[in-house]
């Protein structure tokens, strides 16, 4: 999942006349329709000139801090590429996401991964599940009321000490994007700003370890690396995080 162009502002996004015409089928039909042309399949980049490298440095304190084979979910994993597959060299993958073809493409680019192909609000793990989260430029394509309980629903998901890495909004926009990526398709982004999510991330229970500013265009969005606050000194020795030294 992926964000608007940042050269645009868009179209607001009216009331759906039908379910044809709601957010969550908008996403779903564009990201069908657009899959290969955003990232066509075996490229280094994606339509926006984004290499693997950047999201190699996003996963680094994941890599460093969890223990290999923890259950880790990408939330809106596309097409597997890079998040997904590079998480599964050393954790147990599951990844979510709306459209049908970008979870077809994750589950050949990542054999070893689970993929399921639902709505993120919608889809249901037990509590204390993962050790790790990502949602990289995917919560963006959530209505904004459903964001924060989708963020409880996160931390819930989460062991105790679990991290939460995610880029969301930093300027707050919603609206739907006509003729995205040069085609004829539509594509739906719901997101509040920088302070608003800090402030939801605290107050459902994490603590922010990072927060940047990630420029594209004439905008940004923000990155954040949280950690779910560990109920005991103990849970950090069980919960998938290798121990220092």
């Amino acid at each position: 999942m992926r964000r608007r162009t940042g050269t645009t502002q868009g179209t607001r996004a009216s009331r759906p006349k039908s379910s044809r015409h709601t957010p969550n089928r908008i996403v779903r039909d564009g990201w069908n329709r657009l899959s290969e042309l955003y990232r066509p399949p075996g490229a280094n980049l994606d339509y926006f000139g984004h290499t693997g490298r950047q999201y190699r440095e996003w996963l680094r304190p994941l890599i460093k801090q969890l223990k290999p084979g923890t259950a880790v979910l990408d939330l809106g994993c596309g097409s597997g590429e890079p998040a997904s597959r590079g998480l599964a060299k050393h954790f147990a993958v599951t990844g979510v996401d709306v459209s049908d073809v970008m979870v077809r493409r994750a589950r050949t680019a990542v054999p070893t991964g689970r993929f399921i192909r639902s709505d993120m609000t919608r889809v249901r793990f037990k509590e204390e599940t993962f050790g790790a989260i990502v949602a990289l430029y995917s919560i963006i394509h959530v209505p904004l009321a459903r964001q924060r309980p989708l963020f409880e629903r996160i931390h819930s998901w989460l062991v105790p000490g679990g991290l939460l890495l995610a880029v969301v909004g930093h300027d707050a926009w919603e609206g739907t994007e006509r003729g995205w990526l040069s085609s004829d398709v539509a594509m739906f982004w719901s997101h509040a700003d920088a302070a608003t999510y800090r402030r939801w991330l605290h107050e459902i229970g994490f603590i922010i370890v990072r927060q940047e500013f990630i420029p594209e265009g004439d905008s940004g969005h923000e990155l954040f690396l949280a950690r779910k606050r560990p109920s005991s000194d103990s849970a950090r020795g069980r919960s998938g995080f290798a121990r220092p030294g």
